[in-house]
Protein backbone atom coordinates (compact mmCIF):
# COMPACT_ATOMS: atom_id res chain seq x y z
CA UNK A 1 0.00 0.00 0.00
CA UNK A 2 1.08 3.17 0.15
CA UNK A 3 0.04 7.03 -0.04
CA UNK A 4 -1.13 8.69 -3.47
CA UNK A 5 1.32 11.48 -4.39
CA UNK A 6 -1.60 14.21 -3.67
CA UNK A 7 -2.22 13.66 -0.22
CA UNK A 8 1.21 15.25 0.16
CA UNK A 9 0.35 18.27 -0.97
CA UNK A 10 -2.59 18.87 1.54
CA UNK A 11 -1.87 22.03 3.68
CA UNK A 12 -0.59 21.11 6.87
CA UNK A 13 -0.50 17.23 6.82
CA UNK A 14 1.62 15.38 8.61
CA UNK A 15 1.14 11.87 7.73
CA UNK A 16 0.25 8.97 10.54
CA UNK A 17 0.54 11.52 13.86
CA UNK A 18 -2.13 13.25 15.61
CA UNK A 19 -2.90 15.85 12.48
CA UNK A 20 -6.64 16.75 11.78
CA UNK A 21 -5.56 17.25 7.56
CA UNK A 22 -4.49 13.30 7.89
CA UNK A 23 -7.11 12.64 9.88
CA UNK A 24 -9.62 13.92 7.55
CA UNK A 25 -8.64 12.10 4.83
CA UNK A 26 -7.96 8.89 6.58
CA UNK A 27 -11.49 8.50 7.98
CA UNK A 28 -13.26 9.66 4.38
CA UNK A 29 -10.68 6.82 2.85
CA UNK A 30 -12.18 3.84 5.29
CA UNK A 31 -15.48 5.01 5.60
CA UNK A 32 -15.77 4.58 1.55
CA UNK A 33 -13.64 1.07 2.23
CA UNK A 34 -16.44 0.04 5.08
CA UNK A 35 -19.46 1.46 2.88
CA UNK A 36 -18.36 -0.36 -0.04
CA UNK A 37 -18.14 -3.64 1.84
CA UNK A 38 -21.79 -3.41 3.28
CA UNK A 39 -23.07 -2.39 0.10
CA UNK A 40 -21.88 -5.72 -1.35
CA UNK A 41 -22.91 -7.63 2.36
CA UNK A 42 -19.13 -8.80 2.50
CA UNK A 43 -19.21 -8.91 6.26
CA UNK A 44 -19.27 -11.93 8.36
CA UNK A 45 -22.37 -10.40 9.91
CA UNK A 46 -23.96 -9.87 6.99
CA UNK A 47 -23.27 -13.36 6.00
CA UNK A 48 -19.91 -12.46 3.60
CA UNK A 49 -16.72 -13.73 3.89
CA UNK A 50 -14.69 -11.09 5.79
CA UNK A 51 -14.41 -11.97 9.59
CA UNK A 52 -11.78 -8.95 10.57
CA UNK A 53 -11.49 -5.42 9.85
CA UNK A 54 -7.54 -4.11 10.45
CA UNK A 55 -7.30 -0.08 11.27
CA UNK A 56 -3.31 0.92 10.22
CA UNK A 57 -0.38 -1.08 9.87
CA UNK A 58 2.56 -1.88 12.54
CA UNK A 59 2.14 1.65 13.77
CA UNK A 60 3.21 0.47 17.47
CA UNK A 61 7.19 1.41 16.07
CA UNK A 62 6.10 4.54 15.24
CA UNK A 63 4.29 5.43 17.56
CA UNK A 64 7.17 4.83 20.27
CA UNK A 65 9.64 6.91 17.96
CA UNK A 66 7.34 9.71 18.03
CA UNK A 67 5.35 9.17 21.56
CA UNK A 68 2.60 11.59 22.65
CA UNK A 69 1.05 12.70 19.59
CA UNK A 70 1.48 9.02 17.91
CA UNK A 71 -0.46 7.34 21.00
CA UNK A 72 -3.28 10.20 20.58
CA UNK A 73 -3.59 9.17 16.94
CA UNK A 74 -3.83 5.06 17.81
CA UNK A 75 -6.57 6.49 20.20
CA UNK A 76 -8.32 8.23 17.82
CA UNK A 77 -8.02 5.14 14.63
CA UNK A 78 -9.02 2.76 16.91
CA UNK A 79 -12.41 4.76 18.15
CA UNK A 80 -12.93 5.92 14.29
CA UNK A 81 -12.52 2.38 13.35
CA UNK A 82 -15.51 0.97 15.64
CA UNK A 83 -17.65 3.12 15.56
CA UNK A 84 -17.90 2.28 11.65
CA UNK A 85 -20.31 -0.59 12.94
CA UNK A 86 -18.61 -3.56 10.70
CA UNK A 87 -19.87 -5.81 12.55
CA UNK A 88 -16.33 -7.95 13.21
CA UNK A 89 -13.84 -7.35 15.51
CA UNK A 90 -10.95 -4.63 14.54
CA UNK A 91 -6.99 -5.29 14.96
CA UNK A 92 -4.19 -3.63 15.22
CA UNK A 93 -0.83 -5.54 14.38
CA UNK A 94 2.58 -4.68 16.61
CA UNK A 95 0.38 -2.54 18.44
CA UNK A 96 0.94 -3.55 22.08
CA UNK A 97 -1.65 -0.56 23.61
CA UNK A 98 -4.52 -1.22 21.37
CA UNK A 99 -7.16 0.07 23.09
CA UNK A 100 -10.28 -1.92 23.96
CA UNK A 101 -12.26 -3.14 22.25
CA UNK A 102 -9.30 -4.05 19.16
CA UNK A 103 -6.75 -7.01 19.61
CA UNK A 104 -3.79 -6.38 19.22
CA UNK A 105 -2.11 -9.29 16.89
CA UNK A 106 1.40 -10.06 16.17
CA UNK A 107 3.25 -9.87 12.58
CA UNK A 108 6.92 -12.01 12.39
CA UNK A 109 8.59 -15.06 11.68
CA UNK A 110 7.81 -16.72 14.97
CA UNK A 111 5.11 -15.63 17.18
CA UNK A 112 4.63 -18.31 20.12
CA UNK A 113 5.57 -16.01 22.45
CA UNK A 114 3.05 -12.68 21.71
CA UNK A 115 0.59 -12.59 24.19
CA UNK A 116 -2.01 -9.94 23.49
CA UNK A 117 -2.47 -7.01 26.25
CA UNK A 118 -5.55 -8.07 27.79
CA UNK A 119 -6.35 -12.05 28.53
CA UNK A 120 -9.52 -12.04 27.58
CA UNK A 121 -8.56 -11.26 23.81
CA UNK A 122 -7.75 -13.91 21.57
CA UNK A 123 -3.78 -14.64 20.13
CA UNK A 124 -3.55 -13.86 16.74
CA UNK A 125 -0.68 -14.19 14.05
CA UNK A 126 -1.81 -11.66 11.14
CA UNK A 127 1.32 -12.38 9.24
CA UNK A 128 3.19 -15.68 9.22
CA UNK A 129 6.14 -14.57 7.43
CA UNK A 130 6.45 -17.52 4.58
CA UNK A 131 9.55 -15.67 2.92
CA UNK A 132 10.74 -12.08 2.44
CA UNK A 133 11.06 -9.44 -0.38
CA UNK A 134 13.21 -9.90 -3.28
CA UNK A 135 16.13 -7.11 -3.13
CA UNK A 136 17.95 -5.88 -6.38
CA UNK A 137 21.68 -7.31 -6.27
CA UNK A 138 20.51 -9.96 -3.72
CA UNK A 139 19.90 -13.59 -3.32
CA UNK A 140 16.54 -14.42 -3.86
CA UNK A 141 14.98 -14.72 0.22
CA UNK A 142 13.84 -18.63 1.27
CA UNK A 143 12.19 -20.03 4.10
CA UNK A 144 12.07 -23.94 4.43
CA UNK A 145 8.49 -25.87 4.10
CA UNK A 146 9.61 -27.34 7.83
CA UNK A 147 10.77 -23.57 9.64
CA UNK A 148 7.61 -22.48 8.60
CA UNK A 149 5.28 -25.63 9.57
CA UNK A 150 7.34 -25.90 13.01
CA UNK A 151 6.48 -21.64 13.52
CA UNK A 152 2.74 -22.38 13.29
CA UNK A 153 2.53 -25.60 14.77
CA UNK A 154 4.26 -24.06 18.13
CA UNK A 155 2.09 -21.19 17.77
CA UNK A 156 -1.18 -23.37 17.90
CA UNK A 157 0.34 -25.39 20.62
CA UNK A 158 0.34 -22.66 23.06
CA UNK A 159 -2.91 -21.11 22.48
CA UNK A 160 -3.10 -19.52 19.15
CA UNK A 161 -6.24 -19.09 17.77
CA UNK A 162 -5.68 -17.40 14.44
CA UNK A 163 -2.82 -17.34 11.74
CA UNK A 164 -3.11 -15.62 8.24
CA UNK A 165 0.27 -16.32 5.82
CA UNK A 166 1.79 -13.40 4.49
CA UNK A 167 2.31 -14.16 2.14
CA UNK A 168 0.03 -17.07 1.04
CA UNK A 169 -0.10 -16.50 -3.03
CA UNK A 170 3.26 -14.14 -4.48
CA UNK A 171 2.70 -11.84 -7.27
CA UNK A 172 4.26 -9.25 -9.10
CA UNK A 173 4.81 -5.61 -8.88
CA UNK A 174 4.66 -4.22 -12.14
CA UNK A 175 6.40 -0.75 -13.31
CA UNK A 176 6.80 2.06 -10.61
CA UNK A 177 4.67 0.38 -8.09
CA UNK A 178 7.39 -1.70 -6.30
CA UNK A 179 7.31 -1.35 -2.91
CA UNK A 180 10.49 0.33 -1.96
CA UNK A 181 13.77 0.94 -2.03
CA UNK A 182 15.79 -0.84 -4.12
CA UNK A 183 13.07 -3.74 -4.10
CA UNK A 184 12.10 -5.93 -7.46
CA UNK A 185 8.86 -6.19 -8.99
CA UNK A 186 8.98 -9.92 -7.97
CA UNK A 187 6.82 -10.22 -4.30
CA UNK A 188 7.61 -13.93 -4.67
CA UNK A 189 8.39 -14.11 -1.67
CA UNK A 190 8.93 -18.07 -1.39
CA UNK A 191 4.94 -18.36 -0.91
CA UNK A 192 3.42 -21.47 -1.14
CA UNK A 193 1.33 -20.39 -4.33
CA UNK A 194 4.33 -19.06 -6.86
CA UNK A 195 4.20 -15.61 -8.77
CA UNK A 196 2.83 -17.03 -11.05
CA UNK A 197 -0.20 -18.98 -8.67
CA UNK A 198 1.42 -22.25 -9.13
CA UNK A 199 2.05 -24.51 -6.03
CA UNK A 200 5.60 -24.58 -4.69
CA UNK A 201 6.53 -27.80 -3.53
CA UNK A 202 7.19 -29.11 -1.29
CA UNK A 203 5.44 -26.03 1.03
CA UNK A 204 2.20 -25.89 -0.30
CA UNK A 205 1.56 -29.77 0.04
CA UNK A 206 3.51 -29.62 3.68
CA UNK A 207 1.27 -26.73 4.96
CA UNK A 208 -1.77 -28.09 3.75
CA UNK A 209 -1.12 -31.41 5.66
CA UNK A 210 -0.26 -29.52 8.49
CA UNK A 211 -3.42 -27.61 8.95
CA UNK A 212 -5.65 -31.03 7.86
CA UNK A 213 -3.64 -31.85 11.13
CA UNK A 214 -4.50 -29.32 13.24
CA UNK A 215 -8.60 -29.63 11.11
CA UNK A 216 -8.25 -33.10 13.21
CA UNK A 217 -7.68 -31.69 16.47
CA UNK A 218 -10.38 -29.10 16.57
CA UNK A 219 -13.08 -30.36 18.99
CA UNK A 220 -10.23 -30.35 21.58
CA UNK A 221 -8.15 -27.06 20.69
CA UNK A 222 -11.38 -25.08 21.64
CA UNK A 223 -12.47 -26.86 24.36
CA UNK A 224 -9.08 -26.62 27.00
CA UNK A 225 -5.85 -24.74 27.44
CA UNK A 226 -3.11 -26.82 27.43
CA UNK A 227 -1.23 -28.38 29.95
CA UNK A 228 2.36 -28.69 29.09
CA UNK A 229 4.84 -31.60 30.16
CA UNK A 230 8.24 -32.02 30.53
CA UNK A 231 9.72 -34.49 28.05
CA UNK A 232 13.28 -33.94 27.93
CA UNK A 233 15.92 -30.64 28.54
CA UNK A 234 14.53 -29.06 24.96
CA UNK A 235 11.52 -31.42 24.77
CA UNK A 236 7.82 -30.95 25.78
CA UNK A 237 4.05 -32.17 25.34
CA UNK A 238 1.27 -29.47 25.07
CA UNK A 239 -1.70 -31.77 25.69
CA UNK A 240 -5.55 -30.56 25.25
CA UNK A 241 -7.13 -32.87 27.01
CA UNK A 242 -11.29 -32.56 28.26
CA UNK A 243 -14.14 -35.07 29.02
CA UNK A 244 -14.16 -36.14 25.70
CA UNK A 245 -11.34 -35.04 23.41
CA UNK A 246 -7.69 -35.61 23.78
CA UNK A 247 -5.11 -34.04 21.57
CA UNK A 248 -1.43 -33.53 21.69
CA UNK A 249 1.57 -31.24 20.63
CA UNK A 250 5.05 -33.24 21.12
CA UNK A 251 8.21 -30.81 21.04
CA UNK A 252 11.61 -30.78 20.08
CA UNK A 253 13.41 -27.80 20.55
CA UNK A 254 16.35 -28.95 19.86
CA UNK A 255 17.97 -27.90 16.79
CA UNK A 256 20.71 -30.30 15.94
CA UNK A 257 19.74 -33.68 17.29
CA UNK A 258 16.63 -35.96 17.12
CA UNK A 259 15.41 -37.51 20.26
CA UNK A 260 12.70 -40.73 21.00
CA UNK A 261 10.28 -39.11 23.79
CA UNK A 262 8.08 -41.26 26.22
CA UNK A 263 4.63 -40.18 25.92
CA UNK A 264 1.13 -41.90 26.97
CA UNK A 265 3.18 -45.28 27.60
CA UNK A 266 4.41 -44.59 23.68
CA UNK A 267 7.82 -44.00 22.14
CA UNK A 268 7.99 -41.43 20.11
CA UNK A 269 10.83 -39.95 17.71
CA UNK A 270 10.79 -36.08 17.24
CA UNK A 271 13.31 -34.97 14.61
CA UNK A 272 15.56 -31.94 15.60
CA UNK A 273 13.44 -28.48 15.58
CA UNK A 274 10.01 -30.03 14.89
CA UNK A 275 6.75 -30.98 16.90
CA UNK A 276 4.69 -33.91 16.35
CA UNK A 277 0.62 -33.49 16.19
CA UNK A 278 -1.17 -36.28 18.21
CA UNK A 279 -4.82 -35.77 17.26
CA UNK A 280 -6.18 -38.40 19.98
CA UNK A 281 -2.92 -38.14 22.46
CA UNK A 282 -1.86 -41.47 20.85
CA UNK A 283 -1.44 -41.31 17.28
CA UNK A 284 1.38 -39.29 15.29
CA UNK A 285 -0.25 -37.75 12.38
CA UNK A 286 2.16 -34.87 11.07
CA UNK A 287 5.26 -33.88 12.21
CA UNK A 288 6.99 -30.78 11.13
CA UNK A 289 10.20 -32.07 9.70
CA UNK A 290 8.66 -34.57 7.74
CA UNK A 291 7.69 -33.49 4.57
CA UNK A 292 5.52 -35.76 1.99
CA UNK A 293 5.28 -34.06 -0.45
CA UNK A 294 6.91 -34.31 -3.41
CA UNK A 295 9.34 -31.05 -4.46
CA UNK A 296 8.72 -29.13 -7.44
CA UNK A 297 10.71 -27.40 -10.04
CA UNK A 298 9.27 -24.98 -12.32
CA UNK A 299 10.48 -25.03 -15.88
CA UNK A 300 9.54 -22.25 -18.17
CA UNK A 301 8.63 -23.09 -21.77
CA UNK A 302 8.22 -21.25 -25.03
CA UNK A 303 5.16 -20.29 -26.06
CA UNK A 304 5.32 -20.45 -29.56
CA UNK A 305 1.24 -18.98 -30.22
CA UNK A 306 2.85 -15.31 -30.34
CA UNK A 307 2.12 -12.52 -28.27
CA UNK A 308 1.18 -9.03 -29.88
CA UNK A 309 4.32 -7.13 -29.01
CA UNK A 310 4.39 -3.75 -29.64
CA UNK A 311 7.12 -0.80 -29.25
CA UNK A 312 6.27 2.83 -27.84
CA UNK A 313 8.55 5.45 -28.59
CA UNK A 314 8.37 8.46 -25.60
CA UNK A 315 8.77 11.86 -26.38
CA UNK A 316 11.83 12.95 -25.38
CA UNK A 317 11.66 15.73 -22.72
CA UNK A 318 13.13 18.79 -23.08
CA UNK A 319 13.15 21.92 -21.17
CA UNK A 320 14.09 25.95 -21.24
CA UNK A 321 15.03 28.53 -19.02
CA UNK A 322 11.18 28.92 -18.12
CA UNK A 323 11.22 25.26 -16.27
CA UNK A 324 14.24 25.24 -14.54
CA UNK A 325 14.86 26.26 -11.25
CA UNK A 326 17.80 26.83 -8.97
CA UNK A 327 18.88 25.95 -5.41
CA UNK A 328 22.28 25.77 -3.56
CA UNK A 329 21.76 22.16 -2.34
CA UNK A 330 19.31 19.05 -3.21
CA UNK A 331 15.41 19.33 -4.12
CA UNK A 332 13.21 16.65 -2.43
CA UNK A 333 12.11 14.73 -5.43
CA UNK A 334 8.55 14.13 -5.02
CA UNK A 335 8.05 18.21 -4.95
CA UNK A 336 9.62 18.68 -7.69
CA UNK A 337 8.02 15.86 -10.19
CA UNK A 338 4.53 15.68 -8.16
CA UNK A 339 5.73 11.88 -8.64
CA UNK A 340 5.36 12.05 -13.08
CA UNK A 341 8.33 10.77 -13.34
CA UNK A 342 11.29 9.03 -12.11
CA UNK A 343 13.83 11.01 -12.84
CA UNK A 344 15.14 14.43 -12.25
CA UNK A 345 18.15 15.90 -13.77
CA UNK A 346 21.00 18.26 -12.04
CA UNK A 347 22.98 20.24 -14.05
Amino acid sequence: GGFPVWLKYVPGIAFRTDNEPFKAAMQKFTEKIVSMMKAEKLFQTQGGPIILSQIENEFGPVEWEIGAPGKAYTKWAAQMAVGLDTGVPWIMCKQEDAPDPVIDTCNGFYCENFKPNKDYKPKMWTEVWTGWYTEFGGAVPTRPAEDVAFSVARFIQGGGSFLNYYMYHGGTNFGRTAGGPFMATSYDYDAPLDEYGLPREPKWGHLRDLHKAIKSCESALVSVDPSVTKLGSNQEAHVFKSESDCAAFLANYDAKYSVKVSFGGGQYDLPPWSISILPDCKTEVYNTAKVGSQSSQVQMTPVHSGFPWQSFIEETTSSDETDTTTLDGLYEQINITRDTTDYLWYM
